[in-house]
């Protein structure tokens, strides 16, 4: 019998941060191997904890969890939602205009779905998060990188965003505080995109789900209030900041003029209806995130587990002779790359393989993040501090191990 063929519209689709190299990871556990694991944003399978008022919200409203929910979100979840937007100054919302998905994965893809046509085109960072390729690619749009380069601080160059509009640009979109570089966009940066949007007609979408996780003092600007009457979707969640990545609750809210974007709402409506409606029990824990006080500042301020993970790592990139690395002000990754210098022929995909297998190391070359001719590698801070300090050392191992190999060919040519 003849096998089942996928579709071939995967064949453009990637997610390496789960894929290949994990994969490779989970038989070496299998073997009986120790993996550090470096590849993945998930607080809690690093020690952290989801805050214990979140959950005494889920455990008290069990009873109220077991029918379907309004296909937008619990009334009480999207009012904290919408309360947290008007205060950051967002224009033109409320609760008809929120929708809670099942992580923000979900919405992503739920509000490129009810925007685009076959041959769409969508502005995109590089490096980006390859869930916004991936959601393009699958309905039917097209991806068209600007680029975020590492001599800039990894902050995009809004000139380079407009020459790349074209008459099938639909939608820029903004990753603040970014994944997998750590910047975050100033105001001056963000206003000058949002003058671009308003050019052009264009729809803006900013994943924000890293919003709080900020660092000596780094400000966080939402785009909405900068956008204005503009229309903006702003994407938010659980996962990051409140360390709740299992509960998979995420929400987008749709700024802006009401008139110029009701079609397009009806449209998500229709798309939340489709799917019936987001994990009912979780969304109990979205108003006492929003609304109580927050937990993270902790984590991010000197002395907490996240600032010293960030210490760590940017001293032992200056320390080495093999890395460099832009700061990040916010998220939880860092984004550092191997310097042309120290060695000139260098692959990420290849030394990631190298690392995992030479030393049991798992994190994530920066071509995973539709970044071409990438020397970058990204990681997580997640992990202890004393942790990171090994990680450095196993990675600066295989480096040194590199360059000596590279040494003979270099005295041959010469």
């Amino acid at each position: 019998m003849s096998s089942i063929e996928p579709s071939a519209h995967l064949a453009e689709v990637r997610y390496e941060i789960r894929g290949a190299l994990t994969r490779r990871a989970r038989e070496r556990e299998a073997a009986g191997e120790t993996v550090i694991k470096l590849n993945i944003g998930n607080p809690g399978r690093y020690g952290f904890a989801t805050p214990a008022h979140l959950r005494e919200a889920i455990a008290s409203h069990l009873v109220d969890s077991e029918a379907y929910g309004h296909e937008q979100g619990l009334d009480e979840a999207r009012e904290a939602i919408v309360a947290q937007q008007r205060a950051r100054g967002a224009h033109g919302i409320d609760v008809e205009r929120v929708f809670v998905g099942n992580g923000v994965s979900e919405l992503i893809d739920l509000s490129l779905r009810a925007l685009l046509q076959p041959g769409d085109e969508v502005l995109l960072p590089s490096p980006d998060y390859p869930l916004w390729s991936a959601a393009t690619l699958l309905n039917h749009g097209q991806p068209r990188y600007y680029r975020c380069l590492a001599q800039n601080a990894h902050l995009p160059d809004p000139d380079e965003i407009e020459a790349l509009v074209g008459p099938r640009t639909r939608a820029i979109v903004l990753i603040n505080p970014n994944n997998p570089t750590g910047a975050v966009y100033p105001k001056a940066l963000l206003e000058r995109i949002v003058a671009v949007a308003r050019r052009h007609g264009l729809l803006l979408l900013c994943d924000e789900i890293y919003d709080e996780i900020l660092y000596d003092g780094t400000p966080f600007q939402p785009l909405a209030a900068v956008a204005g009457d503009h229309p903006c979707v702003s994407f938010g969640g659980l996962s990051k900041v409140h360390r709740a990545c299992g509960y998979r609750v995420g929400w987008m809210s749709l700024s802006g003029d009401p008139r110029r974007t009701a079609d397009y709402r009806d449209a998500l409506q229709l798309l939340a209806a489709l799917r019936l409606c987001a994990n009912v029990t979780a969304q109990w824990a979205v108003r006492p995130a929003l609304l109580d006080a927050p937990t993270i500042g902790e984590l991010t301020a000197p002395g907490g587990r996240l600032h010293d993970a960030r210490r760590i790592v940017l001293d032992h990139v200056a320390a080495s002779p093999y890395l460099d690395v832009v700061a990040p002000g916010g998220a939880i990754y860092a984004f550092p790359w191997v310097r042309a210098d120290a060695l000139p022929q260098f692959d990420d995909t290849a030394f990631a393989l190298r690392l995992l297998d030479e030393e049991g190391v798992l994190l994530v070359p920066g071509t995973s993040f539709n970044l071409a001719a990438s020397r970058h590698l990204r990681f997580t801070l997640l992990p202890e501090p004393a942790q990171l300090v090994e990680v450095f050392a196993r990675i600066d191992r295989v480096l040194g191990r590199m360059a000596a190999e590279a040494r003979p060919v270099a005295s041959a040519v010469a």
